[in-house]
């Protein structure tokens, strides 16, 4: 079936066979039951997409009783009562259903031990850039004001000179002041990302530079500080006081900086990332 095909299109066949011939079950599974509701409320796949922020490939899965892109029983339940409210019918039915195929409800996970029991590799450390830009400004901010003080003793002497009665020499002209215009070179946006980060809390940026994804963010309580669609071209920024937790919908299109420095990471498109980041020196938890 291709995107944005009629609902007609997709009935099931009337006489209650499949397209081999055998005959369907008196009970429709999961899958066929969401197909079957969503044609029956005239929408397409790409229409329930739209309206749940579910990826189409994760609906076409679903609707196949493929439930392996979901990443797991608990977000898998959690696809389906979406998806049975957008085709208006009821999703316990179909949650039992599930629960029955799968062996059961699995047990409810507290949020933060569900984010720590899947690791993924520490990001690598680098030079501490923190410390050399603060250095930096410190250095470029006494320079300026050294030269600005010199400046103005150079001014009070010409004063002086002026009012004892001192006549300029008209044979020369006056040689030009050097300028005490100090020129800073421009920074890299990751090293203002860096000097703007503070150090006492984690701070993370998510920008969809490469297409839309859905994000999650929550804080180390577990409260939720977003969860919706980022579209691309556009950024979120996460900031608490010890840890980060978050989902990527579509991680290949997502471009990560933690506490201002900028993840490089091989992310594959339409992969979903559950990643946990704390503060200090960017470390996947």
């Amino acid at each position: 079936m291709s995107i944005g095909n009629s609902p007609e299109d997709e009935r099931p066949f009337e006489d209650g066979r499949s397209s081999d011939g055998h005959e369907e079950e008196a009970r429709p599974s999961v899958g066929r039951a969401l197909q079957q509701a969503r044609i029956a409320a005239g929408l397409t796949v790409d229409d329930v997409s739209s309206a749940t922020r579910v990826r189409i490939a994760i609906v076409h899965a679903i609707e196949a009783d493929d439930f392996t892109p979901c990443g797991g029983d608990v977000y898998a339940r959690g696809h389906i009562r979406t998806l049975a409210k957008a085709v208006h019918t009821d999703p316990a039915p179909l949650l039992a259903r599930y629960d029955d195929d799968h062996g059961g409800r699995p047990a409810p996970t507290p949020a933060a031990p569900l984010f720590e029991a899947e690791r993924i590799r520490p990001e690598r450390r680098g030079p501490n850039w923190t410390a050399a830009m603060v250095a930096a400004i410190v250095a470029v901010v006494g320079f300026v004001g050294f030269t600005a003080f010199k400046g103005g003793d150079s001014d009070s002497d010409a004063a002086s000179q002026v009012t004892q009665g001192a006549t300029p020499s008209a044979s020369k002209p006056a040689a030009p002041k050097p300028s005490n215009t100090t020129v800073t070179p421009k920074s890299d946006p990751s090293d203002s990302a860096i000097a703007a980060a503070p150090q006492d809390k984690v701070t993370v940026q998510v920008s969809a530079v490469d297409g839309r994804s859905w994000i999650s963010a929550k804080d180390h309580n577990g409260r939720m500080l977003f969860d919706g669609l980022l579209k691309k071209g556009e950024s979120k920024t996460f900031q608490d006081s010890s840890k980060v937790n978050l989902i990527l919908g579509d991680a290949g299109v997502i471009q990560l900086y933690v506490n201002g420095k900028k993840i490089e990471d091989d992310f594959r498109p339409g992969a979903v990332e559950r990643l946990t980041y704390t503060k200090g020196d960017p470390e996947v938890g």
